[in-house]
């Protein structure tokens, strides 16, 4: 059987990176990546955090997720720049049409992240290690950023192998090189396994990879059940998951994202919606599509992945409407747990609006709201992805506000 090749390609510090690119356009003298710099919310409320850091900030044990107010007392001369995940998502769409000129399997994995599956094409690439490398230089001479790319014979292992030593690097991890690259690090090194899992493997004595990957099947199932199988699987670099491409375009969009730190507040899960939902129904709009089914997807803490989904009685491209959805489906499928991925799909798109006919509708025809709209997401573009919000939508989040600080 033919061995696969997969390609993982990570950016390095993505939100940083992007960041600095949009300065330097705007006429920003300074690199922000070569000084003591962070990517966070707002400085003027005790819930701003770190989203992202540089090498600099690093060094002065600033990490991603604190406060900003602690990372401005280990650093008081930091630099503080906003989010703009506007601009991010366009870097992401860059990064991932590039990639596809060299496979058509290609997963976008999260909004910086992609898997190549390669398999089957060395009469076209004849060396994929000097591949990975063109595709890193190139990417780095044609955008700005940096990136690492992770080679292997499944996607676990090519994950791992762009984790390696960062930034700017090639890895390989290929079926034989598992025991001797992978099975010496620290089992809080193997992906997927979480901190909960670590630590009670770690009081099983099981600190390394290796240790895992030679423990006894019987023995692990008697503390993890069902999971044991997988982790000892993973251990073993041991992973048959097909490099899936996502949905046409014509059926679904979506959007995801990886959280700074595990969430289990709902305020907190709805902020993150908030900017997903502005930022997903504004592409509804710029495609002239409407959706019928309004989906959300959370990935928690274990790595664990459910989603929800509802049909719509009536199709839509109102931000209100996709947002209103989301929160009920927020509220009636989320579990309470720590939340770690969380996302907005809209599938099932039309190219025109499809409504149930009732005798009973008030005749408010929503041709001119959706031009309306359109003029917002002009302004939104221009000025900022939150310059303009529905008043509605704004008043539900002024009053998650209250009740929280109440």
């Amino acid at each position: 059987m033919t061995k696969r090749i997969i390609f993982h390609i990570d950016v390095n510090n993505a939100f940083l990176s992007w960041s600095a690119i949009l300065l330097i356009q705007k006429g920003y003298s300074i690199d922000i990546r070569k000084i003591a710099s962070v990517i966070g919310g707002d400085e003027t409320k005790r819930s701003g955090i770190v989203l992202a850091k540089s090498p600099v900030a690093k060094k002065y044990g600033i990490v991603t997720a604190e406060t900003l107010y602690s990372a401005r007392k280990k650093c008081p001369n930091l630099k503080v720049f906003p989010p703009n995940y506007q601009w991010y998502y366009h870097m992401s769409k860059e990064f991932h049409e590039y990639l596809k000129q060299y496979s058509p399997n290609i997963l976008k994995y999260s909004i910086d992240e992609a898997f190549l599956d390669l398999t089957g094409t060395k009469y076209i690439y004849t060396d994929y290690i000097e591949l990975a490398y063109h595709i890193k230089d190139e990417i780095k001479t044609k955008f700005g950023f940096t990136v690492n790319v992770g080679i292997a014979n499944n996607m676990l292992c090519a994950k791992m192998a762009s984790d390696f030593e960062k930034p700017d690097k090639v890895h390989t991890l290929f079926d034989e090189e598992v025991k001797n690259k992978m099975w010496p690090l620290s089992i809080e090194d193997l992906f997927m396994v979480g901190k909960k899992t670590s630590k009670k493997l770690r009081e099983l004595d099981i600190n390394t990879i290796g240790d895992l990957a030679n423990k006894d099947l019987e023995f692990l199932t008697k503390y993890f059940k069902n999971q044991a199988i997988f982790l000892k699987n993973s251990a073993n670099g041991l992973d048959d998951t097909k490099v899936q491409p996502q949905e046409s375009k014509n059926q679904s969009i979506s959007i995801s994202e990886t959280l700074p730190k595990d969430v289990d507040r709902i305020d907190e899960l709805k902020e993150v919606l908030f900017r997903q939902t502005l930022e997903l129904s504004r592409q509804l709009r710029a495609k002239n599509k409407y959706c019928n089914v309004v989906a959300i997807i959370f990935k928690n803490n274990h790595f664990e992945n459910y989603s929800r989904q509802i049909k719509l009685e009536n199709s839509t491209d109102k931000t209100e409407i996709i947002y209103n959805t989301v929160i009920d489906l927020l509220e009636n499928s989320w579990k309470k747990d720590s939340i770690r991925l969380i996302g907005i799909k809209l599938a099932d798109l039309c190219n025109e609006r499809k409504k149930q006919i009732s005798l009973f509708d008030e005749e408010i025809e929503e041709k001119t709201d959706t031009s309306f709209q359109k003029k917002i997401d002009e302004i939104n573009h221009k000025f900022g992805s939150n310059s303009v919000v529905p008043a509605s939508m704004l008043g539900k989040r002024m009053s998650q506000k209250r009740i929280k600080e109440d």
